[in-house]
C-alpha cells in the first residue's frame, strides 16, 4: 500500500482517496474513505479542498505525485523549525499563582454562556451584560499568564461541547489578539463575540445538532445556518460591539474564499474573522465529539500550519502557533530517554524546549516518582522525540501536574 498526497485538479474517476485533509466539520460525504467519480471530484473542489490523499492500491495511482509520508515529513521539518525560532512573551505572574483564579473565570464564563443559550432557546434576548462582565475578567488572566486559562480550555467533556467550545474560543482569540498587540479594549469587544460566535447553533434542530455521523446534504446546509443565524440575533441585540459581529459572522470564512457564509476572500475578510477561523477549527480538531476523536493539540497546529498554504493566513497562524506553544500545557510527550513526561510550561525562549514533568518509564511499563526538566537549559538530561503518545497507554496526562485544579 502507498499512500500519495495529490492536488484536487489531479484527481481522477477510480482514485481511492483515505483522506480529504479537511477539517471534520468541513465536509458531509458519508465515508472518509471511498472510491470517486466524477461527481464527488466536482463536490470536493466545491468544497474548496486543494489536497487529498490516495491509496494506490485500491485505485489509480499519479505517479509524480509524492508520499503522504515524505510531505507529512517536510510539514513537520518546516512547521519545527519556525517554532524554534519563536519564544514566550515575559509572564507577569506564575502559572501556580495563576492557574486557581483562571480556575474560578472559566467557571464563571461556562456558567455565562450557558444562561445567556438557555435565554435564547426561551427567546428571550441576549442578557450583554453577563457577556461584559466575565470577558474582561478572563482578558485580565490572559494579560497576567496566557498559560492559565489555555491549559484548563483543554480540559472538556463531551456531553457539553458547545458551551466549552465557546469558551475555548474566547480563551484561544483572547489570547491570539494579545499576541498581536491589539489594544485591551478591542480585545473585550473581540472576546464578546468568541464567547457568543456560536449562539446561532440553538437555533438548529438539537436532532442535527447532536446526530452521530455525517450530515446529509439538507442537513449539512441547515447547520451551516447557524453563521448566519447567530449574526441576526447579535445584530439585532442592543450593544454588542462590531468586532464581536465580525468574529460570528465571519468564523467560518476561509483566506482562500472557500468558506461559508459568504465565500469572503483576502482582504475582503476582517483580521477578527481570519483569527476566529483559526481558533474555531483548532480547538474543533482538539475536542472529542460522538463522532470524533480530539487530535493531540500538536498534530491540530500541524495541520494548521499546513492548511496556512490556502485557507488561513501564513502570518495569524504563526503568531496563533506562538500564543498556544508548540507543546500546549497538558500535552502528552515521548522523551528520548524512553519515559513519559507531561509538559507543565512553554518554553520562554524556544517553544520546542518546554518545562515537562517526567511520571513514566516505557521499557519497564511503570510510572516514577514526578520529577521536572526544564528542557530549555544548556545540559538538560532528555529531549522530546515525539508528540504521540503509545498507542495502548492509558494515560490522562492531567492527572500529574497539580497545576490544573
Amino acid at each position: 500500500m502507498l499512500i500519495k498526497r495529490v492536488r484536487v485538479n489531479q484527481l481522477q474517476p477510480g482514485m481511492f482517496i483515505c483522506d480529504l485533509n479537511c477539517n471534520w466539520i468541513e465536509h458531509n460525504f458519508f465515508f472518509s474513505k471511498f472510491k470517486i467519480n466524477a461527481g464527488d471530484i466536482q463536490k470536493i473542489t466545491d468544497m474548496g479542498i486543494k489536497e487529498v490523499s490516495i491509496d494506490t492500491s485500491k485505485g489509480l495511482d499519479v505517479v509524480s505525485a509524492p508520499s503522504e509520508e515524505k510531505v507529512r515529513h517536510e510539514i513537520d521539518v518546516k512547521f519545527m523549525k519556525q517554532a524554534e525560532g519563536l519564544g514566550e512573551p515575559i509572564r507577569e505572574v506564575p502559572l501556580v499563582e495563576e492557574i486557581r483564579k483562571a480556575n474560578v473565570i472559566r467557571a464563571e464564563a461556562k456558567l455565562t454562556i450557558k444562561n445567556v443559550l438557555a435565554d435564547v432557546r426561551l427567546g428571550n434576548q441576549v442578557r450583554i451584560d453577563q457577556v461584559q462582565d466575565v470577558v474582561p475578567k478572563m482578558t485580565d488572566s490572559i494579560f497576567r499568564n496566557k498559560d492559565a486559562l489555555l491549559g484548563l480550555s483543554r480540559i472538556k467533556t463531551m456531553d457539553e461541547y458547545l458551551f466549552f467550545h465557546s469558551v475555548s474560543a474566547c480563551v484561544l482569540l483572547v489570547s491570539l489578539s494579545h499576541a498581536l498587540n491589539i489594544t485591551r479594549e478591542q480585545i473585550n469587544e473581540i472576546g464578546i463575540g468568541a464567547l457568543l460566535h456560536d449562539i446561532g447553533k440553538v437555533k438548529v434542530h438539537p436532532d442535527i445538532l447532536n446526530k452521530p455521523g455525517k450530515l446529509t446534504d439538507e442537513e449539512f446546509a441547515k447547520m451551516k445556518d447557524h453563521v448566519t443565524l447567530g449574526y441576526d440575533i447579535l445584530k439585532g441585540t442592543a450593544g454588542i460591539p462590531e468586532a464581536a459581529l465580525l468574529v460570528t459572522h465571519q468564523h467560518h470564512e476561509r483566506f482562500d474564499g472557500s468558506g461559508y457564509p459568504n465565500k469572503l476572500k483576502g482582504n475582503k475578510l476582517s483580521l477578527y474573522g481570519q483569527m476566529a477561523s483559526i481558533v474555531d477549527v483548532y480547538d474543533a480538531l482538539t475536542s472529542d465529539r460522538c463522532y470524533h476523536k480530539g487530535m493531540e493539540s500538536t498534530d491540530a497546529l500541524r495541520k494548521i500550519f499546513e492548511w496556512s498554504q490556502f485557507h488561513f493566513d501564513p502570518v495569524i497562524v504563526q503568531h496563533f502557533i506562538r500564543c498556544v506553544g508548540v507543546y500546549p500545557i497538558g500535552t502528552l510527550v515521548r522523551l528520548d530517554n524512553q519515559r513519559l513526561a507531561v509538559v507543565i510550561e512553554s518554553g520562554k525562549e524556544n517553544l520546542t524546549k518546554p518545562k515537562v514533568r517526567v511520571m513514566y518509564e516505557i521499557k519497564s511499563r511503570s510510572f516514577l516518582k514526578p520529577y521536572d526538566v526544564d528542557l530549555a537549559k544548556p545540559k538538560a538530561p532528555c529531549n522530546i522525540v515525539s508528540w504521540e503518545p503509545p498507542a495502548d497507554y492509558d494515560i490522562n496526562p492531567f492527572e500529574y501536574t497539580d497545576l490544573l485544579i
